[in-house]
């Protein structure tokens, strides 16, 4: 059996500091996907999206686990991309108006056949309105600066006035989606010891 460890082949991408932001190049990765809009605090649309990439992203490493290849590795963290339409800023607190992608990291090992098997697997255990709107895409984000932000979700937005202010004081500007990773279950965790990455592509100004 080969053992695979995608966070610490990406290590640069799964971990950063809490105390400056810094620059990172994100290359092209695969992810399952899917689209929404509301505050993901009462959207049953984002709750149902969370669960359906998590039963698709296990459903796909057992099966690859069985497979010819017999390839094991751990599941990746759930991630989400966020923006408001009309502004170029992420507007943490107009939460009803907020667009998502909801998504979760795959290896290349992940293909669109594999995926249509895995959703007939899940189909047959679990009733997910949203499964066939998961889709399998590569993603590439290119140069941005993150920071890790410790704590409620809901207390983000001082961190990211920080990543801000770090990304303006180095001569870029936002040039892109929000992304936020999130390191820990909320289900499982304490809220003060959450963990999430703030990421924000970037482009000179």
């Amino acid at each position: 059996m080969i053992k695979l460890d995608f966070r610490k082949e990406h290590r640069e991408l799964y971990s950063a500091s809490a105390s400056r932001a810094a620059f990172v190049t994100v290359p092209a990765l695969n992810y399952l996907m899917v689209l929404g809009k509301g505050d993901p605090n009462t959207s049953e649309r984002y709750r149902e999206a969370v669960a359906a990439l998590f039963s698709l992203s296990y459903t796909l490493k057992f099966m690859i686990r069985k497979g010819p290849l017999q390839i094991d590795y751990r599941v990746m963290p759930l991630e989400g991309l966020w923006w408001t339409e009309g502004s170029r800023d992420f507007l943490p607190d107009k939460k009803d108006d907020l667009n998502w992608i909801a998504m979760i990291m795959q290896p290349t090992l992940v293909t669109e056949e594999l995926l249509q098997a895995a959703k007939k697997q899940v189909a047959g255990k679990k009733s997910f309105r949203i499964l066939p709107e998961v889709g399998l895409g590569q993603y590439n984000e290119g140069f941005c600066a993150q920071i890790l932000h410790l704590g409620p979700y809901s207390e983000e937005g001082e961190t990211i006035s920080r990543l801000h202010a770090f990304i303006k004081e180095q001569a870029y500007e936002p040039a892109g989606k929000h992304h936020e990773i999130y390191l820990n279950n909320p289900a499982r965790t304490d809220p003060v010891k959450l963990k999430t990455i703030l990421r924000q592509p970037v482009k000179k100004v």
